[in-house]
């Protein structure tokens, strides 16, 4: 267990604490322990999940590997991040890895010939479902990117809501090198940067410096290595303080709106934006803002009028 974790779950005895990746159950003191055993090692978790005052952490845990995105990493990332997600407990999401890569992408073991064209269908199909999930689920998920992100890694991150990097971290789609064009994260990193960069990444496979993701939208924000966690809790902790229901309207319709064009957008966004004044958080936050207070948030969905 990484010692990162251990610290937590003795400073937070009361959370639960899941590992993803056959399932077994052990009790310490207050706190509950589900371990999702990686299936071809029976030895440490793929993943690490926590859940603690509203922000949950998912920590790829396969250092060895580079985090590589196999099919069992990938069905492990989607358990963590469907686990309860419509509880109002869950605020948002932090996504982050263990060792010095962030995530390598696609496991090459994996998509040699001898696996067959439906198993390599598969791999895609649940890497298409992940990434997908990210967005779709209705609480904000941060990228918290230490090292090298590559090829399906480098799809994760450009996936996420918010990222946020070390200025040792770096990002590439090297996969023409080896042959395999990154064509599914050519989908989410030419959403996330301008077409001539998304090109010349994809065509060159070289990769780019935190500084440059920056600079090109890739990424939020480029921080010291030992300033990153903090500044991702930061981050989560701002959006714990908002209420749940309101960030998911508009997660949800910020990813519709940008596929509309600019007059149909408009009309849905003020659309939204009135239903968005039935909820009874909003009615409470505009009430607190003439009285001069915090808003006392609800986090349900329960509507005013």
């Amino acid at each position: 267990m990484a010692q990162s974790m251990l610290r937590r779950i003795i400073l937070h005895p009361k959370k639960e604490v899941a590992y993803c990746g056959a399932a077994f159950y052990k009790n310490l003191k207050t706190s509950r322990f589900i371990s999702n055993v990686r299936p071809e090692t029976a030895a440490e978790p793929l993943t690490l999940r926590s859940d603690v005052n509203g922000i949950r952490t998912i920590v790829l845990n396969n250092p060895k590997k580079r985090n590589a995105l196999s099919l069992s990493m990938l069905e492990a990332i989607k358990t963590d991040l469907t686990h309860g997600i419509d509880s109002s407990d869950v605020h948002v999401i932090v996504l982050s890895a263990n060792g010095p890569v962030f995530s390598s992408g696609h496991d090459l073991k994996e998509l040699k010939s001898e696996a067959g064209m439906e198993y390599h269908a598969k791999v895609f199909d649940a890497c298409a479902e992940v990434m997908k999930l990210v967005q779709d689920i209705p609480v904000p998920v941060i990228a918290e990117v230490q090292g090298l992100a590559t090829a399906a890694g480098c799809q994760l991150v450009a996936s996420c809501d918010i990222a946020v990097a070390s200025e040792k971290a770096t990002f590439a789609t090297p996969g023409v090198n080896n042959g395999l064009f990154c064509s599914t994260p050519g989908v989410a990193v030419a959403r996330a940067v301008p077409r001539k960069i998304a090109l010349q990444m994809l065509f060159t496979g070289e990769p780019i410096s935190a500084q440059d993701a920056f600079l090109h939208g890739l990424i939020s924000k480029v921080v010291p290595n030992d300033h990153l966690h903090a500044e991702v809790m930061k981050i989560a902790q701002r959006i714990c303080e908002t209420s749940r229901p309101v960030i998911a309207l508009g997660k949800r319709f910020f990813y519709r709106q940008i596929l509309l064009n600019r007059d149909k957008a408009y009309e849905e966004a003020g659309q939204t934006m009135v239903g968005n004044l039935r909820l009874r958080d909003t009615q409470e936050g505009i009430k607190a803002f003439f009285e001069k207070r915090a808003p006392v948030w609800r986090h349900g969905d329960e509507k005013d009028h």
